[in-house]
């Protein structure tokens, strides 16, 4: 996959943190029994899927009224981060950097949300801030840090990174094949949740664990709107008209296809060395995240995303 060296990074849509920390992390959440699936222990991956779970249960109490994105307020830094300045202006830059490739995804997911949006529900899309950061960072659900993976945060309506993810954990102990397009998928993951955000899918969790919950059916939803995105991502423009992703190949797919495996309830409860137990599942497993990927992906509606209308995921 390479970026256009001449796309233009829409820096409004990134905020740079560097520094950090205090805090604990719920923003009014609790934290849940974490499912072992036997006496192996919970790997990094494992607590990764339970933090990103809890940040998104911040919405079964907390209702409407959510601020945030460019131009709003709803940025909660704490007394020790400090906003740095972007160094990432171009496809170039993205090219070389996975930092910037974070940025230069974030302005393709927005545009293609900008489109797409309006297009099939007939309302604007409301654009937000993608948070990247180093160490930790406060967020309005409470303290951010590489170990919790990125997440979207309903209550300030923010996507956050740590830069560190990728290495450490998506190719590393999570055990993806990694690339630039697997950085996309989940970027476009995490966007998929301000979507259902929009739409009102995250008050509608009632069940929080089993193969079949709510929660799975938020989890798979976010899965097929990243493969709406994919389905488009060479279209997606800059500010400038300049065509963000020039090229596109079956295998930078089937990394961002493996990214998805890779996150799946029953490999990651494999990979903590117990066993598979679906009723703790609370992202789904990696047959199902990877079906609604390629719902997303081959079909490109959000009719065909609802999770929430199918008897069986």
């Amino acid at each position: 996959m390479r970026f256009n060296p001449k796309a233009r990074i829409d820096q409004s849509q990134v905020e740079v943190r560097r520094g950090g920390g205090g805090g604990g992390f719920g923003g009014g959440g609790s934290r849940l029994p974490i499912p072992t699936g036997g006496k192996g222990g919970l790997g990094i991956g494992g607590i990764i899927v339970i933090v990103l779970f809890i940040v998104l249960s911040q919405c079964v109490g907390g209702g409407g009224g959510l601020g945030g994105g460019p131009g709003g307020g709803g940025t909660t830094s704490g007394a020790g981060d400090q906003q740095a300045s972007n160094e990432c202006r171009t496809g170039a830059d993205a090219n070389s950097s996975d930092a910037c490739a974070i940025d230069l995804f974030t302005t393709s997911v927005q545009d293609y949300w900008d489109q797409a949006y309006p297009d099939q529900t007939g309302e604007a899309y409301q654009p937000i801030r993608t948070v990247r950061f180093e160490g930790s960072t406060q967020s309005g659900c409470g303290q951010a840090s590489s170990e919790m993976g990125p997440f979207y945060c309903p209550n300030d309506q923010q996507v956050y990174l740590d830069t560190t993810f990728f290495d450490d954990m998506l190719r590393g102990q999570l055990g993806a094949q990694g690339g630039p397009f697997a950085i996309g998928y989940v970027i476009a993951h995490e966007y998929g949740h301000h979507v259902e955000d929009l739409q009102g899918d995250l008050g509608r969790i009632r069940t929080q664990q089993g193969a079949q919950s709510d929660a799975v059916r938020v989890e798979l939803k976010a899965d097929c709107l990243a493969g709406m995105w994919a389905r488009s991502a060479t279209r997606t423009q800059d500010q400038d008209g300049q065509t963000i992703i020039s090229d596109l190949t079956q295998d930078d797919i089937t990394r961002a296809i493996d990214a998805a495996e890779a996150v799946g309830d029953d490999r990651i409860q494999q990979r903590s060395g117990g066993r598979v137990d679906t009723d703790s599942f609370t992202h789904g497993s990696a047959a199902q995240r990877v079906k609604w990927f390629n719902i997303g992906l081959e079909q490109g509606s959000l009719e065909a995303c609802d999770t929430f209308a199918a008897r069986r995921l």
